[in-house]
């Protein structure tokens, strides 16, 4: 490196939880340690959500994306896990960005445990839990990934 030139950041990661309402987004942070939660997308149509996915990918520079991967208690995969694999394609070719499922079992109702902790509202909680759900799944993923890599 030179005087004066900054230091690169590592890409950031997307991290998607979703469901038939919503999807619930995490970013790594700029040194790619943490997730992050965003804003929740109340979904509407595919094209739509799209929109918004890509305005996330834009304003946060996103290299890759992760999307939680249903699988049933038993690993099994389901109806679910079919419909998701279908989606992360879609997401993969639509953005032209490599897209990683990753198991989600168990995180929604560890966000709900976790958010109950905050004695949060039902309500507050509702609109929270894909949030959380999200940055459970993306930091796993990370945390896989890293341990993986050896650091």
């Amino acid at each position: 490196m030179h005087a004066g030139e900054t230091p690169s950041l590592p890409p950031r990661v997307l991290g998607l939880d979703v469901g038939s309402k919503t999807i619930g987004l995490a970013v790594s942070d700029p040194l790619g340690i943490t997730a992050q939660g965003l804003q929740t997308i109340r979904r509407k149509n595919k094209r739509l959500d799209f929109e918004r996915l890509a305005a996330v990918i834009r304003e946060y520079k996103v290299s890759e994306i992760v999307i939680g991967y249903p699988l049933r208690l038993s690993g099994a995969e389901g109806t679910q896990s079919e419909k998701m694999r279908h989606f992360a394609e879609e997401v993969s070719q639509k953005f032209g960005l490599p897209v990683h499922l990753w198991d989600e079992r168990l995180t929604s109702s560890q966000a709900n445990r976790l958010l109950r902790e905050f004695d949060l509202s039902i309500r507050k909680r509702g609109e929270a839990v894909d949030r959380m759900a999200a940055v459970l799944i993306f930091q796993r993923w990370m945390e896989a990934r890293q341990a993986a890599l050896g650091s």
